[in-house]
């Protein structure tokens, strides 16, 4: 079987989603496309093809129609068997161990084919648009194509009324030309449409309806229905390019420069030119310019404009940085992870472009319904015109302009844009604030999702163990946390680390130890200022016989809250106690909370020991499964939507694939790594649990969102097509009926966008 291959196009000029029909369905027509994907609101197309296609002939088709096309750069690539999101075939080879403190030593190699990405996107006028003013919306409307059409026709319609009222004579013939002015430019598009398959599109509805008004002697009211059809047109390319820009305006967060040390040197370097491994300098208040780690320095960094996080976060050295995020207060250098074209801020402009090419079960339904709701209207149209003159003696110029308007109110853009108008915009206004959706289909679902399956550490927890309670017998608090840090420093342990962590918080003394030494499997000991110290397990602490019965009840008593206890041996008397624990999220008890009374379900399911799961779920007050392989989660959640649940499964989108994979909606939590962005059906970048809730919430207004604008599109039809039979209403009014809801039905999804969720 030939390989199937993948070229990503930028179109420009499309406006609705009749211009998407029209085009899809032209390129599916030529020989070797196997499938066609594109996106109004992102102005891209996507086909997939076998090397037999002729992509000249592509592109040529597409510029017949009146659009222009470029191909992004080195964008044909073999396609990969993705499978469809509705059926969750991630590729979560990632080699980790799967218990559920797996997962640190991500393999985060930016392998990946993101060619293309110079984000001017290539949007240039192509040569060969043969006088179509379908060019792309960029700088002011005035100075497109489709704005000097929609001026000149304007124009030529105020000459026209001029002349009728100098020379009543020739006023019909003025009014035709005025007409013809506009007409001609659509026409063409009409025809070039029917003989791609589209015969049924508004400029073929138009022209008819321009053509029949001149023959019945209403050449007037024609080429004031063809200015009005203009004028709606170009609302529709301004709205639509606002929908466009909300997303490719986070392009613009990156610099354009670096500082790139060179040899001991600084100097100013374009950000695209910066090769991973390159070190830069960020100075305070300067914008990170490339993905990266930091190798000296410590700062706060604003990191709203990525991930939509309100209070700047402090890091220092190994923290991991996001290009477009603001520097706080000091000097940074950072090394560069990712090269400009795949930093965070691309791959999600390119997700969520990609995103917007998938359809949602309504959008679908919509598409189909008007692939017969179009060559319906027209009929009703023919039969309006027809059957009251034949049968019931009625005005045969009366009746064919009511059909003509029929014509024009049936145009079924606006109910086609009602749904993809609304999605883009819900996926950009959810990026902007770090909430990645990966398609129609996803946010659609999310809004159904009743019940939410948790993993515990990373995603409830904060993934790294905190003390919680030190006890001492006969020192002081602080005595003991100096003296358990001072035999850990150098360590790496997870529990160690928590030592250290806490006696820096709270600014102990660390006097420097001497014979240090590792007890496998039971702790360190060593000596400090004459002492003997040991910091051991409770059992080992047990074989020393260093521990009474009120020392063991105590530490019963902290394992049974889930805590990990060390025991400080001074002379081989236990001195204190130091107990540890994996601390739930500062907002996990909020973000259930908003859950809950969202009306969804949450469970926790993780494969730590039933007794620290009982305690972390006991704070939290969510059901819990513990001691769960893998397999055990995947069973869980087949057995949650047996129940009829629709199950959101939440997890780091590493150690999980067998759950994720079985839930209706896998969501990755993640700081913009390569696993979070690309692994599961959504993904939470700064990793916060009311961001599930958000996303649920999201999902539900935009669901609202698009039934609000079947609403405005159907109602303005149906208000319209009787007032025309009663003969209240013409054409103009008809074709404002079309052109109006569009808009309408545009700036409504818009609202989305400034959402505050």
């Amino acid at each position: 079987m030939a390989e199937t291959n993948e070229t990503r196009y930028r179109v420009g000029g499309m406006d609705c989603a009749a211009c998407a029909t029209k085009i899809d369905t032209a390129v599916r027509r030529v020989a070797g496309v196997a499938d066609v994907s594109v996106s109004v609101m992102a102005g891209t197309m996507t086909v997939r093809h076998d090397g037999s296609s002729d992509l000249k002939a592509i592109e040529k088709k597409v510029t017949g129609l009146g659009y222009s096309v470029s191909p992004f750069a080195g964008s044909t690539t073999p396609a990969h068997d993705h499978g469809s999101h509705d059926h969750h075939d991630h590729d979560h080879h990632h080699g980790h161990d799967h218990g559920d403190h797996a997962g640190h030593d991500h393999d985060h190699s930016h392998n990946h084919d993101h060619a293309g990405h110079d984000h001017d996107h290539g949007q240039k006028e192509i040569e060969g648009l043969h006088g179509h003013d379908h060019a792309p919306m960029a700088g002011p409307w005035w100075q497109s194509k489709k704005g000097r059409l929609t001026i000149l026709s304007g124009a030529a319609l105020v000459a026209a009324y001029v002349i009728g009222h100098l020379v009543p004579a020739i006023a019909s013939y003025a009014f035709i030309i005025a007409m013809l002015v506009g007409l001609v430019p659509i026409a063409r598009r009409a025809v070039m449409a029917a003989l791609s398959g589209t015969p049924f599109s508004i400029e073929m509805l138009m022209t008819i309806a321009a053509v029949g008004a001149v023959i019945i002697n209403a050449g007037e009211e024609a080429a004031t229905v063809v200015f009005l059809f203009l004028v709606g047109e170009l609302l529709e390319g301004v709205a639509a390019g606002k929908a466009r820009e909300s997303i490719q305006s986070l392009t613009a967060l990156v610099p354009k420069s670096a500082l790139l040390e060179d040899n001991g040197q600084t100097r100013e370097v374009p950000a695209e030119s910066l090769a991973v491994g390159a070190i830069i300098m960020v100075r305070p208040g300067d914008r990170i310019s490339a993905d990266g780690i930091i190798v000296s320095g410590e700062s706060a960094i604003d990191e709203a404009p990525v991930t939509g996080e309100s209070t700047p976060v402090r890091k220092g050295v190994d923290a991991v940085v996001f290009a477009g995020t603001v520097n706080g207060d000091a000097v940074l250098r950072v090394r560069v992870t990712a090269a400009a074209a795949d930093n965070t801020i691309a791959r999600i402009v390119k997700l969520v472009e990609e995103a917007q090419e998938s359809k949602a079960p309504t959008e679908r339904f919509i598409d189909r319904f008007s692939r017969y709701y179009t060559p319906g209207v027209v009929v009703v149209a023919a039969l309006v015109a027809v059957v009251p003159p034949l049968l019931f003696g009625g005005a045969w110029g009366e009746w064919v302009y009511k059909g003509l308007a029929i014509l024009l109110i049936g145009c079924p853009c606006a109910l086609v844009i009602s749904t993809p108008a609304a999605i883009a915009a819900s996926l950009s206004s959810g990026a902007r604030r770090g909430l990645l959706m990966k398609g129609g289909a996803v946010l659609e679902t999310l809004g159904k999702v009743t019940m939410v399956a948790f993993d515990k550490t990373g995603t409830l927890t904060e993934g790294r163990p905190q003390v919680t309670d030190i006890i001492s017998f006969g020192l002081s608090e602080a005595q003991v946390l100096s003296r358990a840090a001072v035999l850990e420093q150098g360590s790496s342990h997870p529990l160690a680390l928590a030592i250290l962590n806490r006696a820096k918080a709270d600014g102990v003394p660390m006097p420097p130890a001497f014979e240090l030494e590792a007890l496998p499997g039971k702790g360190v000991s060593g000596k400090v200022g004459g002492e003997a110290l040991d910091l051991l397990s409770p059992p080992a602490a047990r074989e020393r016989g260093a521990l009474g019965a009120e020392q063991d009840a105590r530490i019963t008593e902290l394992n049974d809250e889930g805590k990990s206890v060390s025991v400080l041996l001074v002379n081989n008397v236990a001195a204190g106690l130091i107990a540890m624990r994996d601390e739930p999220r500062e907002d996990a008890q909020a973000g259930l909370a908003t859950l809950k009374s969202a009306g969804v379900k949450a469970m926790m399911l993780t494969g730590d020991n039933k007794r620290t799961a009982a305690a972390v779920a006991g704070m939290l007050g969510i059901d819990w499964r513990g001691e769960m392989m893998p397999e055990d989660k995947q069973r869980v959640v087949g057995e949650l939507k047996r129940e009829g649940f629709v199950v959101a499964k939440v997890g780091d989108g590493i150690n999980d694939a067998p759950a994720l994979a079985a839930a209706d909606i896998g969501i990755a939590m993640g700081g913009g790594t390569d696993v979070a962005l690309e692994t599961a059906d959504a993904a939470v970048l700064h990793g916060r649990v009311g961001d599930v809730a958000r996303m649920i919430e999201l999902s539900k207004r935009t669901m609202r969102n698009i039934l609000q604008n079947i609403t405005i599109a159907l109602g303005l039809k149906a208000v319209f097509l009787v007032t025309t039979i009663a003969g209240i209403t013409g054409l103009w009014p008809a074709i404002l009926a079309d052109t109006g809801a569009t808009v309408l039905v545009t700036i409504n999804a818009l609202r989305l966008l400034r959402v505050r969720i």
